[in-house]
């Protein structure tokens, strides 16, 4: 699975799973990653837990939602894998799927020491869009961060043109992310760069050295299909072909 050599499409399937089947959820979180690990035309793919994203700590957890982010050779590849065996035992334990194709149009930083995302070059896209965000924390510093965060997630999940926002993450503790969907790039600019919580915690990041790796991915959202806590989070009419 490299995915350094150039970005390639994206998939994000999140499962919601009702609370008998979630410590099926919890085995097949383990047991698929040898599944991935074979798939042909997959480059990259993490399994993740969900939160709320509002603390970015344990106790965000959302044990009943649960991710698959991917990065594939082709269209081929991620439309085959969509009906595979993977995402079919998924859909046998959930009572609610949301699926996303994405593109890379930015990205920084490393993932388990990849550049799954490639270097994208800048590009214009007038469609909604999805941020990725992932850090793996230095352990000396993990209290100071999650003390950081409350004021920036609150400010986030107020942040006009925000659709969904998810914290996401490989373990509890030390491996941290985040999954926004907005409805524009410009809402995700003022977010990030005019919300004065999240840019004091850009402030503060170099000085405190919280991370011990950190990424950033931003995507044309290309389509969604499915539905998030019972509703669509992006409306079909709102996706730019």
């Amino acid at each position: 699975m490299d995915a350094d050599h150039g970005p390639g499409p994206v998939t994000l399937h999140l499962w919601g799973v009702p609370g008998r089947s979630v410590p099926l959820a919890v085995w097949r979180l383990a047991a698929d990653r040898r599944s991935l690990r074979r798939t042909p035309g997959l480059r990259f793919a993490k399994l993740l837990g969900t939160g709320a994203g509002r603390t970015f700590t344990p106790r965000d957890a959302d044990p009943r939602r649960w991710a698959l982010l991917a990065v594939w050779d082709d269209e081929a590849t991620a439309t085959a894998f969509d009906d595979g065996p993977v995402v079919t035992r998924w859909r046998r334990i959930a009572d609610e799927e949301w699926t996303a194709r994405l593109r890379p149009l930015a990205a920084r930083g490393r993932w388990s020491r990849r550049q799954p995302f490639g270097d994208p070059r800048p590009q214009r896209w007038d469609g909604p869009v999805a941020a990725v965000t992932r850090a793996r924390l230095t352990p000396t510093r993990t209290l100071t961060f999650w003390r950081a965060v409350p004021p920036v997630a609150v400010d986030l999940h107020r942040s006009p043109g925000l659709r969904l926002a998810l914290g996401i993450g490989e373990a509890p503790i030390g491996l941290q992310g985040t999954f926004s969907l907005w409805e524009s790039a410009a809402a995700l600019n003022a977010f990030a760069y005019q919300r004065a919580p999240h840019a004091a915690v850009v402030d503060r990041t170099a000085a405190e050295r919280w991370y011990a790796e950190e990424l950033f991915a931003r995507f044309a959202v290309l389509s969604g299909r499915g539905t998030v806590g019972g509703q669509d989070p992006l409306p079909t009419r709102d996706v730019v072909a």
